[in-house]
This record gives structure tokens, sequence and C-alpha cells, in this order.
């Protein structure tokens, strides 16, 4: 992967995200996405035993026993605060918690998912893009914005039709911060608590719904014309 010019500053949020090559597919069916779902919550942590290719083939006494340890007491690399996974891309909003984290968690989660979708899929080479695109959070607001930005990609890409549909949607965080878990990859509190209440988050993210996708609209006439 190709050194970064601009460093990724340990304590700040980035919202980080990675197309396929080509604009080709990298998720295409319900075992890659959850694939990708557990890659993203377990290389999220500094200190791994073993590499998650071995780790989701333990006993399940073992997956459970290490799940809880780490979802406990394990350092982290990065704070995941929300992501969202989409046909050809992802996006991650994070903060880097120890120095290199983000650019090492990266590492960790594209190569594992890639072995993965390249041995199911009986092919060789790259998936993702060589350089992960990186942009620093700098205001409060924008930090709200990206993050509905981002839990609305797939309404805004017709990956699902309605809203309902995309408070359901499995691959991003969104169902995390309506129905919260005690162990959840997401660390919704830096968001939610700028809202009363998580409904008031919804409600913030669901009223620019359309708009995103008009605009959405808009920009792919404008690419065509």
């Amino acid at each position: 992967m190709p050194g970064r010019i601009q460093p990724l500053v340990t304590g700040e949020i980035y919202h980080v995200f990675n197309l396929g090559i080509a604009h080709g597919p990298t998720f295409t069916d319900k075992r890659e996405y959850l694939r990708a779902k557990n890659v993203l919550w377990y290389y999220r942590f500094a200190s791994l035993p073993v590499r998650f290719s071995y780790f989701s083939v333990l006993n399940q006494d073992e997956r459970v026993s290490l799940t809880r340890e780490l979802n406990i007491s394990g350092e982290k690399l990065i704070d995941c605060l929300c992501f969202c996974f989409m046909p050809n891309h992802f996006h991650f909003l994070v903060r880097q918690v120890k120095d290199n984290g983000i650019s090492k968690f990266m590492s960790n989660f594209q190569n594992s998912y890639t072995r993965y979708f390249n041995t199911k899929n009986s092919r060789l080479g790259q998936l993702f893009l060589d350089q992960f695109k990186a942009t620093r959070i700098e205001t409060e607001e924008q930090l709200l914005h990206i993050s509905r930005y981002i839990h609305l990609n797939p309404y805004t890409a017709y990956v699902v039709k309605t809203l309902s549909d995309l408070e359901t949607f499995p691959w991003s965080s969104l169902g995390e911060y309506f129905n919260p878990k005690k162990f959840q990859i997401s660390e919704s509190q830096t968001i939610v608590s700028q809202f009363k209440t998580a409904i008031d988050y919804k409600k913030f993210v669901f009223d620019q719904a359309d708009y995103q996708r008009q605009l959405d609209g808009i920009k792919h006439l404008t690419l065509e014309g």
C-alpha cells in the first residue's frame, strides 16, 4: 500500500472509504457482507492471538471466550463510530486510538477480507484500490453530516427502497444506533450524544433522505452529460 502524504493523527476522527478495483463488486451476497462485518469487528483490536481466518474456525466455546475477552478489555486500534458496506465500496467513520491505528486496521481488514473473497470466488489479485481515502473531521457539524451521509448510502443508491428497509439494513451501523446492544461494533454515543434521544438522530437522518437521493441523481446526470 503506497505511503500516505498526510499522517493520520491519533485522537482525530476520519471518514475512511474505499472502492473495488474498476468499481467492481466487493460484496455480492449475505455471506460476504457478514464476513466483512465480522472482520471489521475483529481487527478494531490491537493485540490479537490469531488471524481472523483462524478465529473463525475455533470451536464455539473458544470463539465465545475470546469474543467476550476482546469486547470487555481488548485494546483498540480504532473506535468505529459508524460503518456501511455497499455492493462495490464501503464507508467507515473512525477515531484513531493508537498511533498508526487506522492504517494497520485498514491493512488487516482489506487483506483479510480480500483473501476470503478471492478464495470464495476463485479469483486472484487486489479487490480494493491501492490507497484508501481518509478525510479528517474538523467540526461537530461535519461529523454529524458525514454520519448521516454514510447511514443514508443504501437508500441513496437504491440498495433499499424505503426508509423502513434502511432502518433494518443489516450491513451498516444504523440499527445499532436505534437498538443499542451491550457489545456492538459502533461507538454510537459520540454522535447520538449530540441529540436529546436516538429518535432525534433518526429524524436528523431520515429528514434529508430524499434530498440526498435527489442530489445523487443530479450528480450522475452531470457526470453523464
